[in-house]
């Protein structure tokens, strides 16, 4: 082990007492030399360790960026009491992975949470194997996304979508590249295409950090603008249609079916109910109610839902050039809005179910 050189204030004696100058002959002069040219060569050696020993902030804030990630700075929130929820290896991963690639830590933590608890799930897919979907992994990966943006998070020359650490910097890097955190609600919903997946993530983010929480919220705004239904929609339509925009602006509420807040099933139910016809209640069974419309065919007054054919999460109602009238999530007001969305599954039409028969009574 080398010794470290003693601090400038013991030099002098240091020099003194261990190689005894005096003893060889040699003159003060001389001394005087000796010590300052020690004492130049002294301060380099002091700083660098100094420099180094600093880690990597030093080093990376001269390079501009942590292990040359742009991070842009980003302020990381800090930990209120209920991240105890959150394995103790799981947390530093979040954290490690929202400095790296810029975005808030406990955003990945509301994804790691509602995914799969925190990698204590014991479902299909979590720990080995797929699900349903065909992901996988604590932050559920399918093959494809994986592939694309699989990170190599703990160093070890692999990634693999069951190791919490590349899943979670492969989660960071996933946000990221959808806009996080500049347009933080539209990448958690790259993430899992459903606002009510949005709205979880950013329950259990704000749970988890300390003080107020606010993201960028670039989440679509109303569009309240005049309804234009073509001339050849029938009178029955034109009352659907208009019952519905009656709402605009109430806020939604899970089971409410009116008069003062509505759910997505409950606003297209009592907007046809204006008519006379029943339809069901829940989105799952108002998609096998009405007559399937092949896409490019859909018209005003038909029904739009969106998720998956054998478990739809949202239904619209159509009102003409690629609009809807929607009772949206919760937190959101009913809202005319694009149906144009890569989550759409299918158009209902429920006047062409045979025996229905609207009355304008």
């Amino acid at each position: 082990m080398t010794p470290h050189p003693p601090p400038p204030s013991r030099f002098r004696k240091w020099v003194r007492n261990r190689y005894r100058l005096n003893d060889l002959g040699i003159s003060k002069a001389q001394i005087a030399i000796i010590i300052g040219a020690g004492m130049i060569l002294l301060v380099p050696l002091m700083v660098l360790p100094l420099f180094f020993a600093a880690g990597p902030s030093i080093y990376n804030a001269l390079k501009g960026g942590q292990n040359g990630d742009c991070n842009n700075g980003a302020k990381q929130p800090g930990q209120s009491g209920s991240a105890k929820d959150i394995p103790r290896s799981y947390l530093e991963l979040y954290k490690k992975a929202g400095e790296k690639f810029g975005l808030p830590w406990n955003v990945l933590a509301g994804i790691g949470k509602e995914e799969t608890n925190h990698g204590r799930s014991d479902l299909p897919g979590v720990h080995s194997g797929e699900n349903y979907a065909h992901a996988g992994g604590p932050m559920q990966f399918i093959p494809g996304t994986w592939q694309a943006y699989a990170v190599d998070g703990n160093n070890d020359g692999k990634k693999d979508r069951y190791e919490p650490a590349d899943a979670i910097f492969t989660a960071a890097r996933y946000l990221k590249a959808n806009g996080a955190p500049d347009k933080m609600w539209t990448a958690i919903w790259h993430y899992n295409q459903a606002s009510w997946y949005v709205d979880d993530v950013l329950r259990y983010a704000r749970h988890y950090a300390s003080g107020d929480f606010t993201i960028q919220n670039d989440q679509p705004t109303p569009d309240c603008s005049n309804i234009n239904i073509p001339a050849g929609s029938s009178a029955a339509v034109k009352k659907v249609i208009e019952y519905a925009r009656q709402q605009i602006g109430k806020w939604y509420l899970w089971g409410g079916a009116g008069p003062d807040r509505f759910d997505c099933s409950g606003l297209t139910m009592m907007a046809y109910r204006q008519i006379g016809v029943n339809i069901t209640r829940t989105t799952y069974t108002q998609l096998p109610f009405g007559k399937k419309i092949p896409k490019g065919q859909q018209q005003p007054g038909d029904l739009v839902f969106f998720g998956s054919m054998s478990a739809p999460h949202h239904v619209g109602l159509v009102i003409g050039n690629g609009k809807m009238i929607e009772a949206p999530h919760t937190g959101a007001q009913i809202r005319i809005s694009s149906y144009k969305r890569p989550d759409l599954v299918a158009f209902t039409r429920p006047l062409a179910v045979k025996g229905v028969k609207p009355s304008l009574g």
